[in-house]
C-alpha cells in the first residue's frame, strides 16, 4: 500500500511538472533541457514519472517555470502564486579556454554575440561568461565536463576563492588562490597536479562564481 501511495505521489508530481513546463511556454522537454542544459534523460524521466524527484529538482524546477514550490511539489496551494521572488535568467556566453585567455589581452574581447549561451538563473549583477571545465586540476571542485560561470567584472583577490587567470601567453586556467604559495594559483585536486607554470606577468580574468555539473 505505500509503494502504490509513492508511485501515485510521484506520477502526480510528473503531471505537474508537464503543466509547468507548458505553462511556461516550452513545446517539449527538448525544448526545457536545450534553454537550461538540464540532463534530457533525467528531465524526461522526472516528466514521465518513471523517477521521482525531490525537493532540490523541484525548487530548480519551480524557479525556472516561475510558479509555487508547495504545488509543485505537494499539490498545495496556487500554481501561479509564487512563495519566492521569480528567478532571473540570465543566457551567458559559453567560450573556449583560448578566447578566455585573450580576455586578458589589451584590446580584449568585448562582442560576445557570436558565442553559443548558457541559461543561468539568479547571477548576481557582473559581467559573466561560461566555460567548460577540461582536465583534473580542479576535480575537488568542479570534476571535468563542469561548467563554471565567471564573473569579469570581479577581480579582487581573496585567499582560497576561484580565479580564472591567464599569462602573457595568452593561456587561461582555473584555479584557487593561494597568496602563500608560489605560484598563488594552485589545482584543487583528489590526484597529484602540478601548480601551473605561468610565462611573464599573470592577469585575473575573472572570479568563478558557480560551478555545475549534471547528473
Amino acid at each position: 500500500m505505500l509503494k502504490d501511495q509513492e508511485q501515485f505521489e510521484r506520477e502526480e508530481r510528473a503531471k505537474r511538472l508537464v503543466m509547468a513546463r507548458k505553462n511556461a511556454g516550452f513545446a517539449g522537454p527538448k525544448a526545457i533541457v536545450d534553454r537550461f542544459g538540464w540532463n534530457a534523460n533525467v528531465y524526461k524521466a522526472h516528466e514521465s514519472g518513471r523517477n521521482g524527484f525531490g525537493i532540490a529538482d523541484a525548487k530548480k524546477y519551480a524557479r525556472a517555470f516561475k510558479i509555487n514550490l508547495n504545488w509543485l511539489q505537494f499539490g498545495a496551494g496556487n500554481a501561479l502564486d509564487p512563495d519566492e521572488l521569480p528567478a532571473s535568467v540570465a543566457d551567458v556566453p559559453k567560450i573556449s579556454w583560448v578566447s578566455a585567455g585573450q580576455l586578458s589581452e589589451q584590446a580584449p574581447i568585448t562582442d560576445f554575440s557570436e558565442f553559443p549561451t548558457v541559461a543561468a538563473l539568479d547571477l548576481p549583477d557582473g559581467e559573466w561568461i561560461a566555460l567548460e571545465v577540461e582536465g583534473n586540476s580542479m576535480n575537488k571542485i568542479s570534476p571535468p565536463g563542469s561548467i563554471i560561470f565567471v564573473n569579469l567584472r570581479d577581480k579582487r583577490l581573496a585567499p582560497n576563492a576561484l580565479y580564472v587567470v591567464a599569462d602573457e601567453t595568452g593561456a587561461a586556467t582555473y584555479k584557487r588562490y593561494r597568496p602563500n604559495d608560489d605560484p598563488p594559483f594552485q589545482p584543487a585536486s583528489y590526484e597529484d597536479v602540478p601548480p601551473p607554470e605561468f610565462q611573464g606577468a599573470v592577469t585575473i580574468v575573472g572570479r568563478v562564481r558557480r560551478s555545475i555539473i549534471e547528473m
